[in-house]
């Protein structure tokens, strides 16, 4: 039989690795056989229930600090308990070896050159930290977890109307200057940025990236809900667009889990509109191509790595040193006509298919009348909205008239109709040779392709389908849909990245831009939090202020309320 014995020290703060190492001491006391050292929250009491250390009269609230130890006797648990101040002695002994400020205001008078303030206090406490750091001007690493969601949207749209980042909630890794921030890895400097959600992934292509000899220029944290669709990819945008201006950093890698459908295109057009080098891996996600334009997928964290790698090297043996702003996209003198949208007419559903997946991780609004994740059911499939893809084979037309591929009175009739809509810029067609189909659809097709071009100076990029052993001949075909102003493809790939560049496609970050200096000024930091991060900083040569945070009004909510009142009308 065993006693279980436990102290509550009211308010008491101490960060999570000052916890660890009091519960190893205790446990490692020959009386102990096991002990529990939590703040006591409502998930750390079920753990502590878990494993039959949760006493029976306990009366305990969140911000209490619950010493609990389990030994042979109550004698044994009680001369445990009496040890705990000598085993948290030497923390006391450290706090009181050097000043450390208790607040943000002080701390930047320590150190006024800190652009950023690391937070890994607990959830509940660490937006209003965050907030106090953005007020101040300073980025944010925000390590906290179970931080509301309603709460990082806010932080982010505060930031970016400031010209700050937010890495966070929940980012457990970044690499600033070469300085590793959370938990990150020694690698060598390069020109490799990346970009990951929240952690354990961006650790997995840096040190791959390292193994492989390439070099990491910065290694970006957004945390692990940046791209839920109610943030909306805001810190993701913001970073992609530093490490795009960043001269240091050649090629990027955007690392992730599967993000929003919504946020997935606004993302991939960011990255597509600024233009440089970038490597995708979203976690599960079935990407639509190899490489699309500047976009290279990747199916695995190594093949991120290794796909990088050999982008650099390539790059750098190929071209100069990139100059701060290039690789960025200029518009197309397509949409600054006012045209601006694609329509898609098809003859072969597998085809209409493959070009929605590959157009629909980039174009928005996209509608269709096939059933697919990438674009909006089409409400009336004889009226066209947006960017839209048809497949004119599909039931609805072909109803008392031939298939397409043999009959092309239907889809010319619709490529005039969607000709003469002034938003329409480019219209995308298939044509499929061979046995059965159209014995020259070049008869047909070129003299309409003319004269639309000539009356509305519609683009018409085209997916053929066929053979030189085909009846129709695949290169005599080819010449004159050419010589009538069309442009042939014979990859889907290939005709979307043609018209993606004709469009102009791009989202660019709102909000102010992020100075480069974030990222190219000696990393300096303001620490609320663990200890081991600031311990960390200062092993790396970087500058760092750890400060002596308590929970406002020693964790009572409804005081700490009051006095944030009191200080709001002041």
């Amino acid at each position: 039989m065993t006693q279980v014995s436990f102290e509550i020290r009211r308010g008491a703060y101490y960060d999570s690795v000052v916890l660890m190492q009091l519960q190893r001491a205790l446990v490692e006391l020959d009386e102990v056989t096991d002990a529990g050292v939590v703040m006591a929250t409502p998930a750390n009491l079920e753990l502590l229930q878990q494993n039959e250390l949760l006493p029976a009269d306990l009366v305990a609230a969140p911000e209490d600090l619950l010493i609990v130890v389990r030994a042979a006797t109550e004698k044994d648990a009680a001369e445990a308990l009496s040890r705990v101040d000598g085993l948290l002695a030497r923390r006391r002994a450290a706090v009181e070896a050097e000043f450390r400020p208790h607040g943000l205001d002080a701390a930047t008078k320590m150190l006024p050159e800190a652009q950023w303030v690391l937070i890994s206090v607990p959830g509940r406490y660490a937006a209003q930290v965050a907030r106090q750091g953005l007020g101040c001007g300073r980025h944010v690493f925000l390590y906290s977890d179970n931080v509301p969601l309603p709460e990082e949207v806010s932080l982010k749209q505060v930031a970016a109307d400031k010209g700050l980042i937010v890495m966070g909630p929940d980012c457990g890794t970044a690499i600033v200057n070469g300085v590793g921030l959370g938990f990150a890895n020694r690698v060598r400097r390069g020109r490799i940025g990346l970009v990951g959600a929240s952690g354990t992934g961006l650790q997995a292509v840096t040190v791959r990236i390292h193994q492989l000899g390439g070099g990491i220029s910065h290694a970006l944290g957004t945390g692990g809900r940046d791209l839920k669709a109610e943030v909306g990819g805001r810190t993701t945008l913001q970073c992609l667009d530093l490490l795009n201006r960043d001269p240091q950093t050649k090629v990027i890698g955007l690392i992730s889990k599967p993000p929003d459908a919504t946020v997935t295109r606004r993302v991939l057009s960011a990255a597509y509109a600024l233009g440089k080098p970038t490597v995708v891996h979203f976690i599960g996600y079935p990407a639509p191509a190899r490489s699309l334009g500047n976009l290279t997928f990747a199916n695995s964290l190594s093949e991120a790595a290794s796909i990088a790698v050999r982008l650099e090297r390539e790059s750098s043996a190929t071209t100069p040193p990139a100059k701060a702003g290039d690789g960025k996209r200029s518009g197309s003198a397509v949409t600054r006509s006012g045209r601006r949208f694609l329509r898609g007419l098809f003859s072969g559903g597998t085809l209409a298919s493959e070009a929605l997946r590959t157009l629909g991780i980039l174009l928005d609004p996209l509608f269709a009348n096939l059933t697919s994740d990438s674009a909006a059911k089409l409400p009336d499939p004889l009226v066209s909205r947006a960017h839209t893809i048809l497949d004119l084979g599909e039931d609805e037309f072909t109803v008392g008239r031939l298939h397409p591929m043999i009959d092309n009175d239907l889809r010319i009739r619709r490529f005039r109709q969607e000709a003469a809509d002034p938003e329409v810029a480019i219209i995308l067609l298939d044509i499929v040779l061979g046995e059965g189909a159209h014995p020259d659809p070049a008869a047909e097709w070129v003299p309409v392709i003319e004269e639309m071009r000539r009356a509305h100076a519609v683009e018409v990029p085209i997916l053929m389908v066929g053979t030189q052993e085909d009846p129709q001949n695949l290169d005599a075909q080819r010449k004159r849909f050419e010589a009538g102003g069309a442009h042939i493809f014979e990859d889907t790939a290939a005709a979307a990245e043609f018209i993606l560049q004709r469009l102009g496609v791009g989202l660019l970050p709102e909000g102010q831009p992020v100075a480069l200096e974030a990222l190219t000024k000696p990393l300096a930091a303001i620490n609320f939090g663990l200890e081991s991060f600031y311990e960390s900083l200062l092993s790396q040569g970087a500058q760092a202020v750890q400060t002596d945070w308590r929970p406002p009004a020693g964790g009572d909510d409804r005081l700490a309320a009051i006095l944030q009142k009191m200080r709001t009308n002041t």
